[in-house]
């Protein structure tokens, strides 16, 4: 299986499963869960951050396409996931919620995902110091040769 869709089908489940969770609560108290909300999105946005670092860290190959595939996939796959979840396990949401979620509901968690990956991305591969201790000098590299040898100037 493609790593970004199992990256993309992972995140959908837990960014579902926040999205239900949440509003299982909010439904028994509308107003006394904002903190717990807030706490989900910095888990949510964690878990992508940490995982796209863990990929720059082992040198993934593509991640950066790997990424946005896997945030499309999550953003789209949660929309449906949580439709689904909620009209499950809270109350009688049915398929005219599908179309807002498909839409702005799919975006925000497309980018909830992608902008931390995005930064662990950065992150990662600079989490591969351990190489060199802060004690040593450091190690001189050899210059590499030209592929194109120079010319001798004739005047």
């Amino acid at each position: 299986m493609r790593t970004w869709l199992t990256r993309g089908a992972a995140l959908a489940a837990v960014h579902a499963a926040a999205a239900v969770t949440v509003a299982a609560l909010k439904a028994t108290d509308p107003t006394g869960w904002t903190a717990l909300e807030a706490l989900a999105l910095g888990v949510l946005v964690a878990v992508a951050a940490v995982w796209a670092a863990v990929d720059g860290w082992l040198g993934l190959l593509d991640r950066g396409r790997t990424w946005v595939f896997a945030a499309l996939v999550a953003g789209w796959g949660s929309a449906v996931l949580g439709v689904v979840g909620r009209g499950l396990f809270v109350d009688q949401t049915g398929s005219s919620a599908l179309g807002q979620a498909l839409t702005g509901g799919a975006a925000f968690t497309a980018l909830l995902v992608l902008v931390p990956a995005a930064v662990g991305l950065v992150v990662g591969p600079r989490l591969d110091k351990r190489a060199q201790e802060p004690d040593s000098p450091p190690v001189a590299s050899t210059p590499k040769p030209s592929p194109r040898p120079r010319r001798a100037r004739t005047e």
